[in-house]
C-alpha cells in the first residue's frame, strides 16, 4: 500500500512539473532551409515574369542569420551584402525596410548612425510572418529599381506564407470582440487590435469629446467610419508648428488650407499616409472606428 502511495505521489509530482514547464514555454515557428529556398524561387519567378534585369535575393532566419542566397545574372557584386543587410534589418526590426528609408527622408537622419551590420535602411527588405510570428526576412538588391527590389521581396515572402497556409500550418488567428468589450473601448477611446505580431493593420475604437490636433502618419493610412455624432474634418493643407512626437507620428496645432468636410453617422473617409488631417470641431459624443493600414 505504501509503495502505491509513493508511486502516486511521484506521478502527481511529475504531472505538476510537466504542467508548470508547459506554462512557461511557447510554441515557436521556424523557417527551414526548404522554406528559404521556396522564398527565393518565388522571388525569381516574379523577376522573370516582370523582366527584372537582375537582383540578389537573400533569406535570413528570425535571428538575422543568412540561410540562403541567390544572385541572378547581371547583378553587381555588392548586391549580395546589401540584400543580406536588408533582410536582416527587416527581421530584427520586424517591419519592411522601406519604413526606415522613409523616416530618414523625412528628416530623422540620426538613424543612419546605427551599425551597418545591424541596420540597412534601404527599400527591399520584408519580414516573413507566419501565425503572427516573424520567422525570417527576405532582402533583394540590384533589380531595376528600389520599388522592384521590394516587389521581389514581397513576392517571396507572400509565396512562403501562402504555401504554409495551404498546408494547414499558417493562418492568423481570428480576433473576436463582444459588444460589451467594444462599448467599453468606445467609452474611453481604445485600441481594439494593435500591430503586434507583425500585423500591418490596427483597429481603434475612437472617441472624442472635443477637437483634436493636426496629425500626420508617415506610414499609416487611416480608414475612418463614423458611428455616432458629427465633426468638421480637415484634410490636406499644411500642419501648423509640426513636431515629431513618436516614430512615424507628427502633430501640429492646426492646419492651414486643406479641405473641410462635415462628417456624420455612416460616413467613411480614407486618409492616405502622409496627408495632414484634423478634427477641427466635434459634437459630443463622437465615436468612430479607425482601421490603420501600413
Amino acid at each position: 500500500m505504501k509503495s502505491i502511495i509513493k508511486l502516486t505521489a511521484v506521478a502527481l509530482a511529475l504531472f505538476a512539473f510537466v504542467i508548470n514547464a508547459t506554462a512557461q514555454t511557447t510554441d515557436k515557428k521556424a523557417l527551414t532551409l526548404e522554406g528559404a529556398k521556396k522564398v527565393i524561387a518565388a522571388s525569381i519567378s516574379y523577376a522573370k515574369k516582370n523582366n527584372a534585369p537582375g537582383g540578389v535575393i537573400a533569406v535570413v532566419d528570425d535571428g538575422g542569420n543568412l540561410m540562403a542566397l541567390e544572385r541572378l545574372d547581371g547583378t553587381f557584386a555588392a548586391g549580395a551584402n546589401i540584400s543580406i543587410g536588408k533582410a536582416r534589418t527587416a527581421v530584427l526590426f520586424k517591419r519592411p525596410t522601406k519604413a526606415f528609408e522613409d523616416i530618414i527622408k523625412n528628416g530623422r537622419t540620426a538613424m543612419v548612425a546605427l551599425p551597418d551590420g545591424l541596420f540597412t535602411p534601404l527599400q527591399g527588405g520584408v519580414p516573413i510572418v507566419i501565425d503572427g510570428q516573424v520567422v525570417g526576412g527576405v532582402g533583394v538588391s540590384g533589380a531595376a529599381s528600389a520599388q522592384q527590389d521590394e516587389e521581389l521581396a514581397i513576392a517571396g515572402a507572400n509565396a512562403f506564407t501562402a504555401a504554409a497556409m495551404t498546408n494547414g500550418t499558417g493562418g492568423a488567428p481570428v480576433n473576436y470582440f463582444n459588444s460589451q468589450m467594444v462599448m467599453a473601448a468606445f467609452t474611453k477611446g481604445a485600441v481594439l487590435l494593435d500591430d503586434a505580431d507583425g500585423r500591418n493593420y490596427m483597429v481603434h475604437a475612437s472617441h472624442r469629446d472635443k477637437p483634436g490636433v493636426a496629425e500626420i502618419h508617415t506610414l499609416d493610412t487611416d480608414i475612418v467610419y463614423v458611428l455616432e455624432g458629427t465633426a468638421t474634418f480637415v484634410t490636406g493643407g499644411t500642419a501648423v508648428d509640426p513636431k515629431t512626437i513618436a516614430l512615424n507620428e507628427i502633430r501640429g496645432s492646426a492646419i492651414e488650407g486643406g479641405e473641410s468636410r462635415k462628417l456624420v453617422k455612416g460616413d467613411v473617409i480614407v486618409v492616405p499616409h502622409g496627408v495632414p488631417h484634423w478634427f477641427k470641431e466635434v459634437s459630443s459624443p463622437f465615436n468612430y472606428y479607425v482601421v490603420k493600414v501600413r
